[in-house]
């Protein structure tokens, strides 16, 4: 049991750690190219190696950071036209996404993501940037799953995967948590509505909106 809590411990120190590491990088702090030493950065988050790694391992899955032989792990060289490519192929798969679900989610699954979108309403109200992400990537997710296309649910997973600091990071912008939230309730209306087409366009046009805070999040910080 007490390795249990260990583990859990570490889970939830390896999230700050990327989480803060995602901030620094995606806000220009720590710069492309520089060099990430996993016992600094153990001692400046006051954490063991092992938290580092695993945050380190998950930056490298999102393409913040590459892991080089010899040199290490370095901050990655990102340009903007590469993060529009990725939030335009996102945007496509999660509007097919939520137009399977529309049509093939249970009652369950449709209360289900009502109640994340409740859920979330707190944390936008106190401006919470990492507990709405933590559920905003939940609603995303049940979305995924109630496309009962497993082959699918993996694939949107996986490019989420790779574009979760950006996402996370776009939320910082002006006020993007609430524009989110409202975005998801008119996802939501159309899914009730059993409009799978609109709930597609809607889910669109809430993925490119991220991409554009996203821009100006990064144009405003390095400004």
């Amino acid at each position: 049991m007490h390795g249990d809590i260990q583990t859990i411990d570490s889970g939830l120190l390896s999230d700050r750690i990327r989480n803060a590491l995602t901030d620094a990088i995606t806000s220009g702090e720590l710069p492309a190219g520089t060099a990430l030493d996993e016992q600094n950065l153990a001692q400046r988050y006051g954490a063991s190696r092992t938290p580092v790694r695993e945050a380190l391992r998950q930056l490298a899955a999102s393409g913040l950071v590459e892991i080089r032989p010899r040199r290490g792990v370095v901050v990655a060289r990102l340009t903007p036209e590469r993060i529009a490519d990725m939030f335009e192929t996102t945007a496509e798969i999660e509007a097919l996404c939520a137009r399977l679900a529309t049509y093939r989610m249970t009652p369950l699954e449709r209360g289900r993501l009502m109640d994340l979108h409740a859920d979330s309403a707190a944390a936008v109200e106190a401006g919470d940037v990492d507990a709405y992400d933590r559920l905003n990537r939940a609603f995303h997710e049940a979305l995924y799953a109630a496309t009962h296309n497993g082959f699918m649910a993996e694939q949107a997973l996986a490019i989420r995967e790779r574009l979760a600091a950006f996402r996370r990071t776009q939320l910082r912008h002006a006020d993007r948590i609430r524009r989110s939230w409202d975005e998801h309730g008119e996802i939501l209306s159309a899914i009730a509505e059993g409009d799978g087409e609109l709930a597609a366009r809607r889910m669109r046009a809430h993925m490119l909106r991220a991409a554009a805070a996203l821009g100006r999040f990064i144009a405003d910080t390095v400004g």
